[in-house]
């Protein structure tokens, strides 16, 4: 009997060897699978074009090179724009972690290695081809909700932990939000500054009107009038047209100074009078403008020990932080480690349609114990990968890609014999940055029992 309700599936197999394509093509045939050959980028895209097709199974190197899959790559953006829940599996004799999470960022649902393992194969191409049938009828994968909505339902950011530590912030953000107090808004890189200045704006009387972010870490010293207070034309060598700034596009909304601590001392008296008078002129102009903008600040460094270096005018550090809000590191917060790392887990799950049901109990003590020098964004890219990674229904320690750190090394002691090995594997992978000879000898293995245990732990 047919896999599914449906004709028989069409698969568009693409690779520039054909006894590649012929061994598919036995392969596929043999299964009750139609096959559609191609030979080139060119190929695939005019087959997607003029034929229908339920999946595409296709190389990530061509004629331009043998190793980067740089044409493949280039090509998964252009297929997702004709048909977003066209199911495309990708293939490469150089594969490795980083260029399959690339493929499947780019758009791919699944990658395969040559030389394939055939049931392996069939299993990929069967549940593809399933779940975009399911896209096409319009049954997506369910994913719960957590977005906090207002009372007009719109989307507010999502503030997600209840731990001690972070529930100071959430009292804070309750008062201030709906004020119009400046806000000096302080942690470590990746702790969700810039998400509780979404936060704030969004609960906030001006929600109807901008937030307008300027990253002053990435603005010349010679730009920063332009950039904040525009200029007319003609009034230097590049200015051909009239230009708004900042401030100017946040008038009546909300200002978010990302970097605060990176303002040069030289133009921070610039910045204090337009905060004390709300006035400015344009580079170039002698009218002078008003504006009314709520000002927020976001710093990982110590803005105090800057006042005290003489880096950082004390004035304006009292203009900015009329409130001061401290985001905790994820490390001081660990019982929100589950809850974050479950959200990202639906949220990615949701994006690249794969049907997760949760993480497994080690996995989840493996999170709860590394020391998270990246903050809540290296848990959501940890959690990205670990999605595309998975090759079963829940996260499991190898999808990770975490080793244990050395202040938590009884950790190692709670995996698996199983769980042990893939982390030592990693570990020597890492350490010969992915040389795959260099680790085995390193492991005491044969590069082929290297292999098999690279293809059993999906690493």
């Amino acid at each position: 009997m047919p896999a599914f309700e449906e004709t028989i599936s069409r698969i568009l197999v693409a690779d520039d060897q054909p006894d590649v394509l012929e061994a598919l093509r036995l392969l596929l045939k043999s299964e009750g699978f139609q096959l559609v050959a191609a030979n080139s980028p060119q190929a695939i895209v005019t087959t997607v074009k003029n034929q229908p097709v339920d999946l595409v199974l296709m190389d990530l190197n061509y004629t331009r090179d043998t190793t980067s899959g740089r044409e493949g790559l280039e090509l998964l953006p252009l297929l997702r724009a004709l048909d977003d829940t066209l199911p495309v599996v990708v293939m490469t004799a150089w594969g490795s972690v980083e260029l399959a999470v690339e493929a499947m960022r780019q758009g791919a649902r699944d990658f395969i290695q040559k030389p394939w393992d055939n049931q392996r194969l069939l299993a990929i191409v069967r549940t593809q081809i399933e779940l975009g049938r399911a896209l096409r009828k319009g049954h997506k994968l369910e994913a719960e909700n957590q977005i906090w909505r207002d009372q007009t339902g719109t989307e507010l950011p999502e503030l997600i932990g209840n731990s001690p530590a972070v529930q100071p912030v959430r009292d804070l953000i309750e008062r201030i939000g709906p004020a119009d107090a400046n806000v000096l808004i302080t942690g470590e890189n990746g702790t969700g500054k810039s998400l509780i200045a979404r936060y704030l704006h969004r609960v906030s009387h001006r929600s109807h009107k901008p937030l307008v972010t300027v990253n002053l870490g990435g603005i010349s010293e010679g730009l920063f009038e332009s950039e904040f207070f525009g200029h007319v034309k003609g009034a230097f060598t590049d200015a051909k047209s009239d230009r708004i700034g900042r401030f100017e596009m946040a008038d009546l909304g909300t200002l978010l100074l990302d970097e605060i601590a990176n303002l040069p001392l030289s133009q921070q008296a610039k910045l204090l009078r337009v905060l004390e008078t709300g006035e400015f002129e344009r580079v170039g102009a002698s009218k002078t403008q008003k504006v009314k903008v709520r000002i927020l600040s976001a710093t990982n460094a110590d803005v105090r020990a800057e006042v005290a270096a003489g880096r950082f005018r004390q004035d304006l550090l009292f203009r900015l932080n009329t409130v001061e809000l401290h985001i905790p590191p994820l490390r001081e917060r660990r019982e929100d480690i589950r809850l974050l790392a479950e959200h990202f887990l639906r949220r990615h799950a949701l994006h690249y349609r794969k049907n997760l049901a949760g993480i497994e109990p080690e996995a989840a003590r493996m999170l709860e114990a590394h020391p998270w020098p990246g903050n809540v964004r290296e848990l959501d890219h940890t959690m990205e990968r670990a999605v595309l990674m998975a090759r079963e229904s829940v996260i499991r320690v190898a999808d990770l890609g975490l080793l244990p750190h050395q202040n938590h090394p009884h950790r190692l002691e709670e995996l698996s014999l199983e769980e042990v090995e893939a982390v030592l594997i990693q570990k020597a992978l890492a350490r010969f940055q992915g040389n795959v000879s260099q680790a085995a000898t390193l492991l005491g293995l044969s590069r082929s029992a290297l292999y098999r245990r690279l293809q059993r732990y999906n690493i």
